[in-house]
């Protein structure tokens, strides 16, 4: 029987992106078949470890160049940075199943759904840039997202807090917008397609919140005093800024609480 652990080792520490597509999609479909072990035989190599393909280039967000979404450019890079967002939320998924033993066996079985879900959107995307004659890697991309994985690495609440709790979470913020725009141009298929990634990642962002207030609840924590304390603590300015998506939220866990807490610019 195949071990969930190994088969993220290898999704994790080696840079091919389709040999990683199918793994990931045949370690579900092993866990569907109850062909899966989650047994957790050693520890985690270092968060150091992870590799990455070759391209695309990752630059910092202030060097990543400047295109509008009203031109062709501008609607080929957005998509190439959505792809990236979605090829960078395989690993993230992946690492989290990896990194943080000891939880009970939904909380691996969730993060490989997730993994595989985000696989789907990587190969929906990619093939949509192919349209526009781009392939991944073509452009640079931002290496934000991984930076937060790397200083999480030790911190599964803080990963839950930040991962989907924080950047996956803005998704459910703008993403309607850019669905409206691309409906205004008559763009079924960029309307389809980020439908369709809008509908999973609230369901993401809901697991997060799930596997964030379990985890507060075995420390005996607080989980909406946690949430401001971890966001203060490693989102770079404090914490995000609006508008938010109130109703997708309150869908994917988050309390009132918390969405006063965000939205309120004093504090």
């Amino acid at each position: 029987m195949k071990n969930i652990f190994t088969l993220a080792e290898a999704c994790l520490h080696h840079p091919d992106i389709d040999q990683k597509l199918m793994l990931t999609h045949h370690a579900q479909q092993l866990l569907t078949q109850g062909e899966l072990s989650l047994a957790s035989e050693h520890p985690p190599f270092a968060i150091s470890s992870v590799q990455f393909p070759s391209t695309p280039i990752l630059l910092s967000t202030r060097e990543m160049p400047k295109r509008k979404l009203g031109s062709p450019e501008g609607i080929k890079a957005f998509f190439h940075a959505i792809a990236h967002v979605e090829f960078m939320a395989i690993y993230l998924a992946w690492d989290m199943l990896y990194r943080f033993r000891g939880m009970p066996d939904q909380f691996y079985c969730d993060w490989l759904r997730v993994a595989d879900e985000e696989a789907q959107h990587f190969e929906l995307i990619r093939t949509h840039l192919q349209t526009m004659t781009l392939a991944y890697g073509d452009l640079p991309a931002h290496n934000g997202l991984w930076d937060h994985a790397t200083d999480t690495a030790d911190d599964l609440l803080a990963r839950l807090a930040m991962i989907p709790r924080c950047m996956e979470a803005r998704g459910l913020d703008v993403t309607p917008a850019i669905i409206a725009k691309f409906k205004h141009i008559g763009d079924e298929a960029s309307v389809t397609l980020l439908t369709r990634i809008l509908t999973d990642e609230v369901g993401h962002v809901e697991r997060g919140s799930y596997w964030f207030k379990f985890v507060c609840a075995q420390q005996g924590l607080e989980p909406e005093a946690q949430y401001q304390l971890l966001i203060k603590k490693y989102y770079q300015g404090g914490k995000p800024k609006g508008p938010f998506n109130r109703e997708m939220r309150i869908i994917a866990g988050f309390s009132d609480a918390e969405l006063d807490w965000l939205e309120n610019t004093s504090l």
